[in-house]
């Protein structure tokens, strides 16, 4: 099988304040640790390898970007490496260790580390024969075993938290594709995971409904909220981050600050990116 080559990305580390509780509130801790060493997978088509491509994270806020003139290429790696994290794919080589749980073919490991990690995918896939607080409601109503009217209050809590509560009792395409992601992240949060993963949240968004859509995640990481987003939002990244890891064709090529990152690389590589990204 011949070897995929990824295009550039890089991984964006960010602190988050502190706060008692998981991503729904509550007393238990939130220290979540995502421990991805020497990934390859494959899935009837060329694998990425994702080469020490570990990484940890404890109450961060972490960002995997692509070069944004290179984010429609496929097998860059990016997605595939956020998607093995909740199993929705197989890695076939290395170790996944998500919050002290590695990820193999074990059925009951991977429920559990999918009932911790909440993801926010590009297109929503939100019921569109279900009302919003309806889908809301499903997931802790069949996965988490919620009676009916507790899981609609942790519905309507979330869909506050995002600033969209009076769109309840709307269909899915009666509302904007950045009230629709609001509401997609209102249903991972209603599941109160440890771990938020964003697949490129903003990229099937026009560019005046991006903003209300990066201002949640703002707001949920200044909550202190742990998140792992695949973004082209650079000015977001360099924004909210306080560490950089800078990836180029599945390997880690440096690791910085922000500040250290953006303004003096010290790989080549990272350079090239920067003045091809900062040049537009």
């Amino acid at each position: 099988m011949k070897k995929c080559t990824s295009s550039a990305a890089s991984l964006m580390q960010a602190t988050s304040k502190p706060q008692s509780g998981g991503c729904g509130g509550g007393a238990r801790a939130t220290s979540c640790t995502a421990w991805p060493t020497a990934l390859s997978t494959s899935c009837g088509r060329p694998k990425p390898s994702f080469t020490n491509a570990s990484s940890s994270c404890s109450r961060w806020c972490t960002s995997l970007r692509p070069h944004k003139h290179h984010a429609s290429q496929a097998g860059s790696g990016k997605s595939t490496l956020i998607r093995c994290i909740n199993r929705l794919e197989e890695h076939q080589q290395g170790h996944l260790i998500v919050d002290g749980i590695e990820l193999t073919d074990d059925i009951k490991a991977i429920d559990r580390v999918r009932k911790e990690v909440g993801m926010v995918f590009q297109q929503f896939n939100l019921f569109p024969h279900l009302t919003v607080l309806e889908n809301l409601t499903l997931s802790p109503m069949w996965v988490g075993k919620l009676p009916k009217k507790e899981a609609e209050e942790r519905a309507m809590q979330q869909l506050k938290r995002v600033r969209i509560a009076e769109q309840a009792g709307k269909y899915p395409l009666q509302l904007s594709g950045g009230q629709q992601q609001r509401v997609a992240i209102a249903r991972a949060l209603c599941l109160t995971p440890k771990i938020m993963l964003f697949d490129e949240p903003t990229s099937a968004l026009d560019p005046e409904m991006i903003k209300e859509v990066l201002d949640v995640m703002i707001e949920l990481a200044n909550q202190g909220i742990t998140m792992l987003c695949v973004t082209h939002e650079m000015g977001f990244a360099k924004a909210v981050a306080d560490r950089v890891i800078f990836m180029d064709q599945g390997q880690i090529v440096e690791q910085n600050t922000p500040m250290e990152f953006f303004n003096n690389p010290q790989n080549e590589r990272s350079r090239d990116f920067l003045s091809k990204i900062l040049g537009h």
